[in-house]
């Protein structure tokens, strides 16, 4: 991880792995396809996350041949108890303020395995989703006014990104009282 508790693209694509495994057993050619399949959906294609190896993470002990051994047989593969573990780690992530691809994926990403978590822990993520919506809503407004009386069409761009942005927030904000309703 990043220094402020983000995740690297290769962290992003063990995620990826890691909470496809826990949704049931794949096959190791199933199991990279469905990587490559996602990522390159939400990213487009980017080196900067294909790199991850399953082999890797079988040796890590993250993930568990069931049936055969790997690459070379196309093995079932599961995810370990120790893979679970990082799982959850990389699920309570932090998501970067600045909007960018590889935050868009991060994000994907959580929504997609969000419901492996506890109630709690789902409320915690959205929480932190918020936080990061509303960082860079404020950071955009901030910019927004400074250049309020500039000519050009900057401000009609931060006005959209503002409103989409407060459309998220708002998403967001409805997603958790709905998750703590069903809680009640």
């Amino acid at each position: 991880m990043y220094a402020d508790n983000t995740l690297t693209p290769r962290e992003a694509v063990r995620l990826c792995a890691l909470g496809t495994l826990a949704s049931g057993p794949r096959r190791y050619s199933d199991l990279a396809g469905e990587i490559r399949h996602f990522t390159s959906h939400v990213l487009g294609p980017s080196l900067d996350v294909m790199g991850t190896s399953i082999e890797l993470l079988k040796y890590e002990g993250l993930v568990t041949a069931t049936e055969g051994k790997g690459l070379e047989d196309n093995a079932v593969l599961t995810i370990s108890d120790a893979g679970r573990e990082e799982l959850a780690t990389l699920l309570t992530a932090r998501i970067r303020a600045q909007s960018n691809d590889m935050n868009k994926l991060i994000m994907a990403l959580k929504f997609r395995f969000l419901h492996l978590m506890p109630k709690d822990d789902q409320l915690d993520q959205i929480d932190l989703l918020l936080e990061a919506a509303e960082g860079e809503a404020a950071r955009l407004q901030s910019l927004r006014d400074h250049h309020a009386a500039d000519p050009g069409l900057l401000n009609v761009w931060l006005d959209h990104d503002i409103d989409a942005l407060e459309q998220r927030i708002k998403w967001l904000t409805d997603m958790s009282d709905k998750l703590e309703a069903e809680g009640a």
